[in-house]
């Protein structure tokens, strides 16, 4: 049977915005909102490849969708598209932390993170928290952050000793850790912006039949080829996203974590509220965020 994504009620006068969103769960997840009548923004670090997605989005839609570009392995680039969007957008009704890679080899980025944890945890962090303003202005709204259920691989929590994996470090103990940290920064949104009028829930796809994880090391290639046999389309890992961005049924629902439309429970460490404080007070640090400790309903800062 084919399976036909759609959005789960209408998106007429609504802006969102997508990362990642040139191809796999992003991209499918933007046509579909876009024909239910919203007027998606794609961002992604190709500016050939996102103009061109955005065109065909809005060929296929007869909606207009817009292309903004921004690699997320520097962050002067995230601020930079932040600062965009808030002058194109004044209103944006829904975002989707939807961008992610796993990496073979260990990396640093040019503001001194390890790879992994700035282009799948701070960059979003970073990004959500600059579009505050917007954001606000659309309430009720919505922050999605597509995580994994591969969080669960960070089963002792997070190393707050050792975000950076100077220590110790693996293709897939680096993404576990930026997933779980996913989860926990949804959670904490939810409380921090509850006086705002955002919603923030976190999501797991299931496993997806995209080129994600083929630029792994050569276990987690293998692991993809044969997985891919059996995993989602694009537009089935799509489906708890666009339900999460368009549904009435989680209007104001806040803080939770879902799979295939449904919350689920996380792990022991992405449930842990102290850890999840402690994670946003400590990347709002090193971000240089300081207003970010700022709207708090209900946390320690």
């Amino acid at each position: 049977m084919t399976f036909e994504l759609k959005a789960y009620g209408p998106m007429d006068g609504r802006t969102v915005v997508i990362t990642g969103a040139t191809n796999g769960i992003g991209y499918e997840a933007a046509r579909a909102l876009s024909a239910a009548g919203a007027e998606v923004v794609l961002v992604s670090r190709s500016a050939e490849r996102t103009a061109a997605a955005a065109e065909l989005i809005s060929a296929l839609a007869g909606m207009p969708a817009h292309a903004a570009v921004a690699d997320f392995s520097e962050l002067a680039q995230v601020r930079a598209v932040a600062a965009e969007l808030l002058e194109r957008f004044p209103r944006i009704d829904v975002l989707a932390n939807n961008a992610g890679a796993i990496y073979p080899a260990r990396q640093v980025t040019t503001d001194g993170f390890e790879m992994t944890w700035q282009v799948d945890y701070l960059a979003p962090f970073l990004l959500t928290n600059l579009l505050e303003p917007a954001l606000t202005a659309a309430s009720p709204s919505r922050v999605i952050s597509v995580s994994s259920d591969a969080h669960q691989g960070a089963w002792r929590g997070l190393e707050f000793d050792d975000l950076n994996g100077e220590r110790s470090w693996s293709s897939f103990g680096a993404y576990s850790a930026a997933k779980l940290a996913n989860i926990m920064f949804a959670a904490e949104l939810a409380r921090r912006w509850a006086t705002l009028g955002v919603t923030s829930n976190s999501m797991h796809p299931g496993l997806v039949r995209t080129g994600f994880g083929r630029s792994g090391d050569w276990n987690e290639r293998s692991l993809w080829t044969l997985t891919s046999l059996w995993s989602l389309t694009p537009e089935q890992g799509a489906e708890t996203l666009v339900y999460l961005a368009s549904s009435p049924k989680v209007e104001g629902v806040s803080g939770e974590y879902f799979y295939k439309r449904s919350p689920k429970r996380p792990s022991g460490p992405a449930r842990d509220v102290g850890a999840q404080q402690r994670l946003w007070r400590e990347t709002a640090t090193v971000l240089g965020l300081e207003t970010a400790q700022e709207h708090t309903a209900d946390s320690s800062s």
